[in-house]
C-alpha cells in the first residue's frame, strides 16, 4: 500500500534527497494522517459516547490530536524546505525539530488530560456499557494505527525525519492504548468486571512515556548531537582512499536538519610534496564528501614533515608517552624547532571528553612526560577535546 501511494502520488519519488520530493512526501503522509485521524476520532468518539466510557473518549481526542499534529508535521516540513536565505544561510531544515518537539507537548498534554479523566472516574465512577459496535470500532482502529505507523516509520525512513519518526511513535503508542481499551471492554463483556478508568490510567502512561521520548530526541537535535559513528567512518574511507592523505584530525561535522549536514576536517600531506597536487587532492575529496555522502565539507590542508628521522624518532617518543599517561590520548599536527639553549615540541593531543582532567593539567602531565626524554625539550600543546 505505501509503495502504490507513493508511486500514485510523488512524482520522481525514487530521489527523495531533492526538496520538492521530500516536500511531497511529507504532504502525501499528512494528508493520509489527518484524514485517518479524523475518521478514528469520528467513530471511537461515537463508540465512547455510547459505552459511557472515559478510555474510549479520550482515545479518540488522542486521535483529533493526532489529526492536529499532522497539520503541524506538513507545515514544518514544507518550511525546512524553504531555501537558505540572509537570515538562515544554513536553510531552514531544523524546523523540523521544532515540529516534532511541539508534537510532544500535544502527547504530553493529551497523556495529562486522559491520567486526570481517569483518576476523576475512579474517585466518581460511573457504569461502563458494552455495544457490539464499540468493540468493531477499536479493532479496526487498531489496525489502522499499526498500518499508519509503519506507514511513517517506512516514509521517515526514507526522507530521514525525525518529525515522520516521532508520528511513527505516536501512532505504535495509539495502537497499544486502544489495544487496551478493546481488551478492557472485552473483559467486562465476560466478567462484568468495569477496569475502564485504570485502563484509562496504563494508556495515560503509556502516552507520556512516547511524549518524553519524541520530546527527548527533539531536543538532543536542537542542541546538536555528536555524528552517527558510522557516517565518521564513511569520511575517513573516503579521504582514506588518497594515497597522498597520510592522516585526518580536526573532524567537525554539524547537522542542519535532515539532507543538510556541513563538516570541516585536517587533512595530513607531505610538506615536500607540490602545493597545487595537494591542493587539486583535497578539491577532489571535499568533491566526493558531497557526491557521495552529501556533506557539504571544508578540508584544510595540513603540510607536516615526512622522512626526517629525527622528527619521526621524537614523534614516536612523545606518543609513547601518552600512551602511558592514558591509552586514550594521542597527538597530531607535530613539529620540532630546534634552538640553541632548548628545543621546542610543537603538536595538538586529542583528549575524549571521558577524560575529566582540566586542559592546564594535562599540559603539564604532558610536558613532564616529555621533560623525560630531554630536559631541554619545551612543549607547546593545543589539547583537542573530542
Amino acid at each position: 500500500m505505501t509503495a502504490l501511494l507513493c508511486k500514485l502520488f510523488i512524482r520522481n519519488a525514487d530521489n527523495p534527497r531533492d526538496p520538492r520530493v521530500r516536500s511531497a512526501y511529507a504532504t502525501l503522509t499528512s494528508a493520509v494522517g489527518i484524514i485517518l485521524n479524523l475518521l478514528l476520532f469520528a467513530g471511537k468518539f461515537l463508540a465512547g459516547t455510547l459505552a459511557h466510557s472515559v478510555a474510549i473518549c479520550a482515545d479518540a481526542m488522542n486521535n483529533l490530536s493526532d489529526a492536529g499534529s499532522q497539520v503541524l508535521t506538513l507545515v514544518g516540513c514544507r518550511m525546512a524546505a524553504k531555501d537558505a536565505d540572509r537570515d538562515h544561510p544554513y536553510g531552514h531544515a531544523r524546523m523540523e525539530y521544532v515540529t516534532s518537539m511541539i508534537v510532544s507537548f500535544i502527547i504530553l498534554l493529551i497523556g495529562y488530560e486522559l491520567l486526570r479523566d481517569s483518576i476523576d472516574k475512579i474517585i466518581n465512577p460511573v457504569k461502563t456499557e458494552f455495544h457490539l459496535l464499540t468493540v468493531i470500532i477499536l479493532a479496526v482502529s487498531v489496525i489502522v494505527k499499526l498500518w499508519l505507523g509503519l506507514f511513517n516509520r517506512a516514509i521517515g525512513k526514507k526522507i530521514d525525519s525525525d518529525a515522520l519518526r516521532a508520528t511513527m511513535i505516536d501512532s505504535l503508542s495509539d495502537a497499544g492504548a486502544t489495544l487496551a481499551v478493546l481488551v478492557c471492554t472485552l473483559i467486562y463483556r465476560w466478567t462484568d468486571f468495569d477496569a475502564d478508568a485504570y485502563v484509562g490510567i496504563a494508556v495515560a502512561m503509556l502516552i507520556l512515556v512516547a511524549g518524553i521520548r519524541v520530546l527527548l530526541d527533539a531536543k538532543n537535535a536542537i542542541l546538536g548531537e555528536a555524528p552517527p559513528p558510522a557516517l565518521l567512518d564513511d569520511i575517513r574511507t573516503v579521504v582514506g582512499a588518497y594515497p597522498d592523505a597520510l592522516g585526518i584530525h580536526d573532524m567537525m561535522v554539524h547537522n542542519y536538519g535532515p539532507g543538510r549536514t556541513i563538516a570541516s576536517l585536517h587533512v595530513e600531506v607531505d610538506g615536500n610534496r607540490n602545493v597545487f597536487d595537494m591542493h587539486d587532492m583535497i578539491d577532489r575529496i571535499e568533491k566526493q564528501l558531497g557526491d557521495e555522502l552529501g556533506i557539504i565539507a571544508t578540508v584544510h590542508m595540513d603540510p607536516i614533515v615526512v622522512g626526517d628521522a629525527e622528527v619521526d624518532r621524537l614523534r614516536e617518543q612523545v606518543n609513547e608517552r601518552l600512551q602511558q599517561l592514558d591509552s586514550r590520548l594521542s597527538l597530531h599536527d607535530f613539529r620540532f624547532v630546534r634552538g640553541a639553549t632548548h628545543s621546542n615540541l610543537i603538536f595538538d593531543v586529542v583528549v575524549p571528553f571521558e577524560i575529566k582532567l582540566s586542559d592546564e593539567e594535562l599540559r603539564k602531565h604532558i610536558d613532564s612526560a616529555v621533560r623525560s626524554i630531554d630536559a631541554t625539550y619545551c612543549t607547546v600543546i593545543t589539547i583537542d577535546r573530542g
